[in-house]
């Protein structure tokens, strides 16, 4: 039953009360159903609404794709294990090969080609540090490339919050994500 989910809601009770909702990083749809309405309920009740990063802010997607990068004049190639660069590779191919065997007609209805949607996720590849070639790899699915163009749950919460005009606002900047991310030794990732 809807009102006996686990709501990942905490309420900080004050006056007016704030909440605090825990996201997943996976698109809306696969979990909007089973969000509870005391949750929907908050969202739509408040007036101004933090997310973890501004992902409708260009600088944070900017800010994003720029501190996946290996420093300037490095490639994968320099830093990954010889036989594991050339995997990464082959698969990457297999990956460009069966991609369009795995976009959906609403996507291709919607002006998705699988180029420019490979390119979108893998472009200059090599150029990425290995924590973020092996999430990007990760994401490289056919249940993920099917869900792709349907904004993950942050992403939608931002869009209907900028759409009901509340205020918005974000409680990391991005290099608070990145930095540990980017400290990972290689046995690490």
């Amino acid at each position: 039953q809807q009102s006996e989910l686990n709501s990942f809601l905490w309420t900080i009770k004050r006056d007016p009360p704030s909440y605090f909702f825990g996201t997943i990083h996976v698109p809306y749809t696969r979990v909007w159903d089973f969000i509870p309405e005391n949750s929907k309920k908050a969202f739509q009740q408040s007036h101004i609404i933090y997310f973890e990063l501004d992902l409708t802010d260009p600088y944070t997607i900017s800010a994003l794709t720029n501190c996946q990068l290996l420093p300037q004049g490095e490639n994968l190639q320099d830093v990954l294990p010889h036989d594991i660069y050339c995997r990464l590779k082959r698969h990457l191919e297999y990956v460009k090969l069966m991609m369009p065997s795995w976009m959906t007609p609403d996507q291709r209805g919607k002006g998705l080609y699988a180029d420019y949607l490979f390119n979108a996720i893998a472009g200059n590849w090599e150029r990425k540090r290995p924590v973020w070639v092996m999430l990007m790899v990760n994401s490289l699915t056919e249940v993920d490339i099917k869900s792709r163009g349907v904004p993950v749950l942050d992403l939608y919460l931002a869009q209907e919050a900028e759409r009901l005009r509340k205020q918005t606002g974000a409680v990391e900047k991005v290099e608070e994500q990145c930095h540990p991310l980017n400290g990972l030794n290689f046995s690490q990732v």
